[in-house]
């Protein structure tokens, strides 16, 4: 068994290193002014916002607010509220909004409750933009978010453009690590997008070129994870996606573990699903860098993880077991065996090995945490505690969820939305 869990440690290790270093070589080789655009919006094409809304009377509002004051010609762009069956007063709330703010390009919908996917295809029949954008009720943009984000679609292969996302409150050591995991995420994602292996559009913000949608059939309305889904259509259909470095969006991530478990459970569980029904890519030429990097990558990363938790536990549990068996020997007494026990260690019994894999990849690790801070306008000082329970706790937090995806699977249980 030992030898197994040695060899399922070196694999993980050289597969997580080869994505690690590929990732960091294409980094290098850009001119970081790629970054960002220095385009400016030459003319003021309609665009549709989206907002599907199911029981979310503590946020809607914020977010219409921010609507309210982009910064766009308000003749020029539509927000559709699309009220999914809500049982609260979500459906209250945005009445009274409208009706206080007297906005005209306000328009809501009401449907029974059907899922998000189904939400979307609601506005999207209604939409009258070029464009038009998905915006996660607990979400809000900045002001100048489609000025910077349209002019990326004068390439006419662009089909979706993504804003650069963060989390909007830290009260909690929670949110804290998902503040700094979202910004590591997104550095990922920006690479990706430059050599168009991103293969999921995240519901806060992103924009899409209402054709290209359209004519792909819109939203997959049974998909657990319908943001990805189209994503990876596109991707199939050989569309660009863009990750823009210009455009804020914030959005309220979960501050307790229970929220944390579902809303992750939900994401990688899709993302498994979603990645076996677009199998085809892998490997496959035809999607160049998509086919050979993203989608193995994709793939293995829930084997790579429950690989690492396997590891672990194994290792924990093993010493615990051989504790019990010597305690059996002499019949539980703890007083004898703590008298005969004999401490043995030598420094140079030590396994190196392991201590030099952990020094690559904390320095790996260290290296994309400090570049992700700097090309999305975060100050890593202010942000070191968050960073320290990252790297703390972040691999326990999601090793759980793997947990729970792994027994999901087995038992045969896929949520709906």
């Amino acid at each position: 068994m030992i030898y197994i869990s040695e060899l399922l440690l070196w694999t993980a290790f050289m597969i997580s290193t080869f994505f690690l270093v590929f990732w960091m070589l294409v980094f290098i080789e850009q001119d970081t002014k790629t970054f960002y655009s220095r385009k400016k919006l030459t003319s003021f094409p309609f665009v549709s916002i989206l907002v599907p809304a199911y029981n979310e009377e503590a946020h809607i509002e914020e977010t219409l607010t921010k609507l309210a004051e982009l910064d766009y010609p308000a003749d020029k762009h539509e927000i559709i509220i699309i009220n999914d069956g809500s049982k609260d007063r979500t459906e209250k709330k945005i009445k009274q909004f409208i009706a206080f703010s007297n906005k005209r390009n306000f328009i809501l919908i009401n449907q029974e409750n059907k899922g998000k996917g189904a939400a979307m295809n609601e506005g999207l029949r209604k939409a009258k933009g070029d464009f038009f954008v998905c915006l996660d009720a607990d979400s809000y943009p900045e002001k100048n978010i489609l000025k910077k984000c349209l002019p990326y679609f004068e390439d006419p292969e662009v089909a979706i453009v993504l804003p650069l996302l963060k989390v909007s409150k830290t009260n909690t050591y929670l949110q804290k690590i998902q503040r700094v995991e979202y910004l590591i995420n997104l550095f990922y994602k920006k690479l990706m997008s430059l050599l168009d292996c991103v293969h999921v559009s995240p519901g806060p913000f992103s924009i899409y070129r209402t054709e290209v949608i359209r004519k792909l059939g819109g939203f997959d309305e049974k998909n657990l994870v319908e943001d990805m889904e189209i994503s990876l259509r596109v991707q199939k259909h050989q569309f660009k996606i863009v990750q823009s470095f210009d455009a804020l969006v914030y959005t309220n991530a979960p501050k307790n573990y229970y929220g944390f478990y579902k809303q992750r459970n939900r994401w990688y569980k899709g993302s498994i699903i979603n990645m076996i029904k677009y199998r085809s890519f892998l490997f496959n030429k035809k999607y160049g860098d998509f086919g050979f990097i993203q989608t193995p990558f994709v793939l293995l990363a829930g084997v790579l993880a429950l690989t690492l938790i396997f590891i672990t536990l194994y290792r924990i549990i093993t010493p615990i077991y051989n504790l019990i068996i010597d305690l059996s020997y002499v019949k539980f007494d703890i007083l004898t065996f703590l008298n005969n026990l004999v401490f043995n260690f030598n420094i140079l019994d030590y396994n190196y090995l392991y201590l030099y894999l952990g020094i690559i990849v904390l320095s790996l690790g260290l290296t994309f945490i400090f570049l992700s801070h700097k090309y999305t306008y975060e100050s890593g000082k202010q942000n070191k505690w968050s960073i320290l329970f990252y790297l703390t706790l972040n691999a326990t937090l999601l090793s759980f969820v793997w947990i729970g995806i792994a027994f999901d699977f087995l038992i045969g249980k896929i949520q709906k939305w």
